[in-house]
């Protein structure tokens, strides 16, 4: 008979208060306000305008300006002050609805924006960021590393990495502002409006990556779940209480899938929490490495790539912003080949199965819920078919809601009114990216290395190492390879 293997740090076990409202509705909230708030520019309304948004740059002088040119006068540094009082204001007021300290979160927010944006920055550097020999001759250099300007995400997880591994007590310090579920499912919501706008052009192919998504996740979910599941209590003896949300934070979707399936089997509050932090490390290492795979080995495959990266990096933000970094790597090597494609498929293929795969989250949870409390260990509180709704993550409704809002808007309007919706969805997109930024900074800040091997972490984390490099994520790739190869993106017009 296998052995049980619990480890858990003292104290861990202990039931946390509740907060007011969860971070998916507020997510919801927040990024349904913005895309509604940066539609007001269809009718010559500019109420984001004054967000900041950055370019790559050789002189310092010319990285920052305000996304529209209405509101010019302030700035490029008047901008970034304007886009963190403005961010300060709304997150301060969703800390208080968590319940948390506004006080101490607004001081945590404020080193956490300057200290990621000055990340981004650097990272549009020109001999980080440029890529094409026109930007080489634009900027005056002669090299680069040619990372493109979402290189600046990879800076951004670094800095916080830098933070968390050297600065423990700063990391300690900042604590409060480090949510990066909060931030990437905000992105999510706004990212929708900006897919359905990209897709518009060309319904016929948006169809086609929906079905197969939701394909290709169906398939590889119950391939995961069950060859996980397998090898966390056969070859590593962990009992079913750690093992089915193991399986699932792996298999599945990281932190969201792992505290539902720990809700589900009404398993202590410690053995999600270990596993999320699990899979927090584990998801940066792939964004550290998956994208630059994808450009060297899937360049002419794009759409596989975006497939990949939402089956195989494990946290929404991981996923979506890995994505983002490969389409940028693989857009640029085309474009040396003479390639232009046209830019949003990667990043909205990556996140259509992303969708898929949290909607999953719902009725996976209620699956094993309904197995647990009837069979494995029969209790009183039994699992409800409500269950599916309270563990569906909210965010995703705001993702359909500016999705289809964004369709409707760019194939449903007069052409007057649709040919300003691009302009007014990219001022909304300006402020997904600030958001992207935030949550890779958080990711790092998170991934404190020897803080978890210290808490007993290391033979979970040797069957989380096993089962992602070992198959699932090569699985993905054959998953991803066979419903999305000779797909193509639409050339850039």
């Amino acid at each position: 008979m296998a052995t049980t293997y619990a480890p858990f740090p003292a104290g861990a076990d202990k039931a946390t208060p509740a907060p007011r409202v969860s971070e998916d509705w507020l997510a919801l909230i927040i990024g349904l306000a913005i895309f509604v708030l940066a539609l007001a520019a269809i009718a010559n309304v500019d109420l984001l305008g004054w967000a900041v948004t950055t370019a790559v740059w050789a002189d310092p002088g010319k990285a920052l300006t305000t996304v529209s040119k209405t509101y010019a006068a302030l700035g490029g540094f008047g901008a970034l002050v304007a886009t963190f009082v403005a961010l300060l204001a709304v997150l301060s007021g969703a800390a208080a609805a968590l319940g948390m300290s506004v006080k101490r979160f607004a001081l945590a927010f404020t080193a956490v924006f300057w200290i990621a944006y000055a990340s981004w920055v650097v990272g549009n550097f020109a001999h980080f960021a440029a890529v094409t020999p026109a930007e080489l001759q634009k900027f005056g250099i002669g090299w680069s590393l040619k990372l493109t300007n979402e290189g600046g995400y990879i800076f951004a997880l670094v800095g916080g990495l830098i933070i968390a591994n050297f600065f423990p007590r700063f990391a300690e310090a900042i604590k409060e502002a480090v949510r990066p579920e909060l931030y990437i499912k905000v992105a999510i919501v706004i990212l929708g409006g900006f897919f359905a706008v990209t897709a518009a052009g060309r319904l016929s192919l948006a169809s086609s990556l929906l079905l197969r998504g939701l394909a290709a996740i169906a398939e590889a979910y119950l391939i995961y779940w069950a060859v996980v599941y397998f090898i966390a209590r056969k070859w590593f003896g962990f009992n079913r209480e750690w093992a089915a949300p193991l399986a699932s934070g792996i298999s599945i979707c990281g932190v969201s899938a792992a505290i539902a399936t720990g809700g589900a089997i009404r398993a202590r509050p410690v053995v999600p929490v270990l596993v999320s932090s699990l899979v927090v490390v584990f998801a940066v290492v792939e964004v550290l490495i998956l994208p630059f795979l994808a450009q060297t080995f899937l360049a002419h495959e794009p759409l596989v790539a975006g497939a990949w990266m939402g089956l195989a990096v494990k946290t929404d933000g991981a996923a979506v912003a890995s994505a983002g970094i490969a389409e940028s790597l693989i857009l640029a090597r085309n474009a040396l080949e003479g390639v232009n494609y046209q830019p949003g498929w990667i990043l909205g293929t990556a996140t259509t199965v992303k969708v898929f795969i949290d909607i999953f989250i719902g009725v996976w949870a209620f699956v094993l819920g309904y197995i647990w409390t009837n069979h494995v260990n029969p209790t009183r509180d039994r699992a409800r078919a409500a269950e599916i709704w309270d563990r569906l993550p909210k965010f995703v409704i705001g993702f359909v809601a500016t999705f289809v809002l964004g369709l409707f808007l760019a194939l449903g309007t007069p052409p007057e009114i649709a040919k300003r919706v691009p302009a007014a969805v990219g001022e909304a997109n300006t402020l997904r990216v600030i958001f992207f930024i935030l949550t890779f900074f958080s990711i790092g800040v998170l991934s404190n290395f020897r803080k978890l091997w210290e808490e007993g972490i290391g033979r979970l984390a040797a069957v989380y190492a096993l089962s992602l490099f070992g198959f699932v994520i090569w699985v993905g790739l054959l998953i991803s390879w066979l419903f999305f190869a000779g797909v193509r993106p639409p050339l850039a017009s």
